[in-house]
Order: structure tokens, then sequence, then C-alpha cells
């Protein structure tokens, strides 16, 4: 056989074994797949997200399955629905977004709204106790302009239960020759739009839902409190579920706020001390020196059951008793 052959062959193998970033045929542990566009991340040959990234106004996970597969957040407007309310067409699933970065907004669709682009991954790992998708952003203004970078890490584990347990790590790095003012407001930051039917209300109506804070601050109460984790939990498909989001002692302004609504949407903001406490205006602003950056970690918990049966408490002090680099 001619040589070059061999090699093409070869090298086609080693290209297409490459794309699932894993053993082939093995279901075991975590398993993340490039598709057209996205990630594909499933544990145990389950699928657990995708990650979206490719022309969106800005990278997001969906779906996102939690115990015995149950969708725990809401479909529209990523699927054609008529069971649910049809706003905030920017709430897709799960995200990191801020409203007020340099004066713009990186949190809505609008019209004057600005993107977060994709740039390129820098490690994607299949493995059987965790994986890891490490990627870069760009945020850019309306005229293209770079208003500041991230790299972003998502680690997910495989864990013995039905469990289902990742952290989000984003280190966000202002240009070299300006810096970059995050602004005072409450939309933002690291969010999640709930499963319709885990609201707490539905429009005028009381909901299954319920949110609690770790420092005892339930359901509507919640909103603009600060906290090390919040938890929202309700009912899908007939069975309690729900979606802890731990802060990390590291964080700027840990505890952070909790823009958390009775409608589902459900983030830690660090940023919104003006709405979140009734202070000035700019009392939230946070100035990132030219050239530097800071990074935020957040570990997202979907369990079965409420906060005690979850056992969400301990979970978080397992969380910050652990070493990160």
């Amino acid at each position: 056989m001619d040589t070059r052959l061999i090699f093409a062959s070869v090298g086609l193998a080693v290209l297409l074994a490459g794309c699932s970033h894993g053993p082939a045929g093995d279901a075991e542990g975590v398993r993340i797949s490039q598709l057209d566009g996205k990630l594909r991340v499933q544990i145990n040959g389950k699928l657990f997200t995708e990650y979206c990234c490719q022309n969106v106004p800005r990278p997001y996970f969906y779906p996102l399955l939690g115990p015995d597969e149950l969708p725990m957040t809401r479909r529209w407007p990523l699927e054609k629905s008529t069971d649910e309310q049809h706003d905030h067409p920017h709430h897709r699933s799960l995200w990191y977004a801020h409203s007020s970065v340099d004066g713009l907004d990186f949190w809505t669709e609008g019209s004057n709204a600005c993107k977060i682009v994709h740039q390129k991954f820098l490690d994607i790992q299949s493995g059987k106790k965790s994986g890891l998708i490490r990627s870069t952003d760009n945020w850019l203004a309306r005229d293209g302009t770079i208003v500041c970078k991230d790299v972003r890490s998502l680690r997910i584990y495989d864990r013995p239960d039905d469990q289902r347990l990742f952290d989000f790590d984003i280190t966000l790095q202002a240009p070299p020759d300006k810096p970059v003012i995050f602004g005072d407001d409450k939309d933002g930051t690291m969010a999640v739009r709930v499963a319709e039917s885990m609201r707490l209300k539905h429009q005028n109506s009381p909901g299954d839902g319920h949110i609690v804070l770790s420092t005892g601050i339930r359901d509507g109460a919640a909103w603009g409190k600060r906290a090390d984790w919040c938890d929202y939990y309700g009912q899908v498909n007939g069975k309690i579920v729900g979606v802890a989001i731990f802060d990390h002692p590291d964080n700027l302004g840990h505890p952070t706020w909790w823009h958390v609504r009775d409608y589902g949407l459900f983030a830690a903001n660090p940023f919104g001390i003006h709405d979140f406490e009734k202070k000035p205006k700019g009392t939230g602003n946070f100035t990132l020196p030219a050239g530097q950056s800071i990074t935020f970690r957040y570990r997202f918990y979907l369990h079965e059951g409420d906060e005690d049966q979850a056992r969400v408490a301990q979970h978080y002090q397992e969380y910050i008793g652990e070493s990160h680099p």
C-alpha cells in the first residue's frame, strides 16, 4: 500500500477519534463531543447538557437535565412551546452576562444590546470522574470593539447517585490599555431560568416552587438579599427537584446578592447594590484596571427534594472545603 495512503488513513482515524474527546464506545463517566456549533455533554451515556456557542447572542447551556433526566430550565425561546409564558426572550436556560459593562448592555437582545462571542476552545476533556470545557470569549460593542474578554471553565462531575454537580468559573479580563467598569445594575450575572413548573408564581397565581437562601430567608423575600447559596425548587413532571447555586467565598462581594424572581429567573449578581439595597446609583460599580483580571467561581447542584432533603448546606460546605486552582 502507498505509504502516503497509510499516513492519511491514520491521520483521519486520529481526527475522528479526537472529535469525541474520549475512548470510542466508552459511555462511562463524563463524555464531551463536538457537534455543529455546540458541545454535547453526556454522563454515563445520558444527555446532561449542550453548550451552544456559535451564532448566538451569548453562549448558553441548553437543555439542562437533572435527576431522572428531568428538564430543569424553561424550554422557550429555545423551543416552541404554548404552555410557557413568553417573557424575557434573553433568558436562555443557563448563561453568564451583565447589563452594564462600560455602560453597554450584554444582558438583553434588543437593538441596543451587545454580544458575547465565542472565540475558541482551550481544552475539552472527557473522563471517568469528570469532564472539562475551557473556552475564551470576546465581549463586543455594537461596532465590534472588544470591551473585555473572558476565559470560562465548566467542570462536570460524575456522581455515584443521580445528582448533577458542575462548577462554572469565569475570569474577566480588561484590555491592556483601558479599565472596564461593571456597572451597578440588577440584571446579571451568573444566571439560570428554571423550568416553568418550578416557578414560585404563575403570573398572579401561586406556583408550586420555593426559593430559600442559606440565611433562611424564603420565597419572595429572597430577592436582593445576600447569602452563601440560593436554592430554587419545585415540581417537574410530578417530582420535586431543585437547582442550587453556590457562591465561592473568594468571589468579589461574597456573600453575593441574589437576583431571584418569583417567575423563575435565578441569578447571582455582585454588581447590583443600588437596586438591591436602595443605595445611591453607582454604589455597586466595580472597576477592573487595565490589563488585569478577576475570577468568579460558582457551583451548580441539581438535586431531588427540597433544600433539607438534598442536604444543600452540607454540599456547600464540601464545596468551599475543596482546593481550587
